[in-house]
């Protein structure tokens, strides 16, 4: 039982983050752990210097897409 409550939240969560790259909504677990294994010299952004990051990324000025 303890098996199958694990894959259901393990289903859960790539479910949640399929959904999430789908929309264009960024995930701060996948940047942490991507800066921690590949840049562990550079500080890691707070949660919300991330989504702020991200959202100026996102809505950044200059011949990008509309949609």
């Amino acid at each position: 039982m303890r098996g199958f409550v694990q894959a259901l939240q393990h289903g859960w969560r790539q479910a949640v983050r399929t959904a999430r790259s789908m929309i264009g909504v960024p995930d701060y677990d996948t940047y942490v752990a991507h800066m921690r294994r590949h840049h562990p010299d550079r500080p890691v952004m707070t949660y919300a210097e991330f989504f702020n990051d991200r959202l100026q990324a996102r809505y950044r000025g200059g011949g990008g897409r509309c949609c």
